[in-house]
């Protein structure tokens, strides 16, 4: 009962800070991390001096600052990582900052990043993939080594051009698809701009009824256009999408996901599909087994 007068006097003294504990005590000590974390001299109890302590230590764990521990806050409290974490503790120096931006490898590469940039820009009312998804897009592309890529949804040419510092690589090309006239002429223009306007085939009109003019095979098919219509032109551009080729969905989350879509990538066994959460969009990647 003790325990549990214990675990009430820390959660009120860390100032109102949600924390989820178990209060069994083994013998040897706490069980519970955060509260080993308190016990300081590791005498298996807390005193009133480490209770004193408690709201600044807990206010200090609490990196974000958002009233709540989470598990990893928790578990670093006890000096231990959480389960299924490899057995490793925090290594000294801070946290590793795992973002990256993007490089040109030469002064073309450079000139399309910075076309890209200046378009970042400009996306009001594009409705245009976030950057990182656009950095996958040219990743997959160009790791496959895309000689053709199909994308539904052109857009001013965002992702487009995204895929085509992948193309100008593989010595591939774009087909892209826009049913909106002004759009379709704002991506000829950043086409032309980013200098790569030879390697896209812009198709003005319902992509419905013009993917039936695709004939070349296809490596990479990208689908960013009406939601309800990814079943339609997956089962139109299946066919022709190559063994060992790539079928990646845009904004593919619970409040835009087609579920009929989602069934088809899904139970198809010659599909392969992961959903990748990419800036909160997320986007479905499926390769067509060989």
């Amino acid at each position: 009962m003790r325990r549990f007068w214990i675990l009430a006097i820390l959660m009120a003294a860390a100032g109102g800070l949600v924390v989820s504990l178990t209060t069994a005590q083994p013998r040897g000590g706490f069980q519970h991390p955060l509260m080993a974390a308190f016990d300081a001299d590791r005498d298996g109890a807390i005193s009133a001096k480490e209770i004193e302590g408690a709201s600044a230590a807990l206010k200090k764990l609490d990196r974000n600052s958002d009233g709540k521990l989470a598990r990893d806050e928790v578990f670093r409290a006890g000096g231990r990582p959480p389960r299924g974490g490899g057995g490793r503790r925090p290594q000294p120096g801070g946290s590793i900052d795992f973002s990256s931006a993007p490089a040109g490898k030469d002064e073309a590469e450079k000139k399309i990043l910075a076309v890209l940039k200046e378009m970042d820009g400009e996306r009001r009312g594009m409705m245009n993939v976030p950057v990182e998804d656009g950095r996958l897009l040219r990743l997959l592309a160009e790791t496959i080594g895309a000689k053709h890529i199909v994308e539904i949804g052109t857009s001013n040419g965002y992702s487009g051009i995204w895929q085509c510092l992948a193309l100008r690589t593989t010595g591939g090309k774009l087909t892209t698809f826009e049913i909106d006239e002004r759009r379709a002429g704002l991506a000829r223009k950043n086409f032309k701009r980013a200098g790569v306007e030879k390697l896209v085939t812009l198709v003005f009109g319902d992509a419905h009824k013009e993917v039936s003019k695709v004939t070349d095979p296809v490596d990479l098919l990208f689908l960013d256009a009406d939601k309800t219509g990814y079943i339609d032109y997956l089962e139109k551009l299946l066919p022709k999408v190559r063994p060992g080729g790539l079928i990646v969905a845009h904004n593919m989350n619970r409040r835009q996901a087609d579920a009929k879509f989602v069934k088809a990538i899904t139970t198809d066994p010659k599909l392969e599909t992961l959903f990748l959460h990419m800036q909160g969009a997320g986007v479905s990647v499926t390769m067509k087994k060989r």
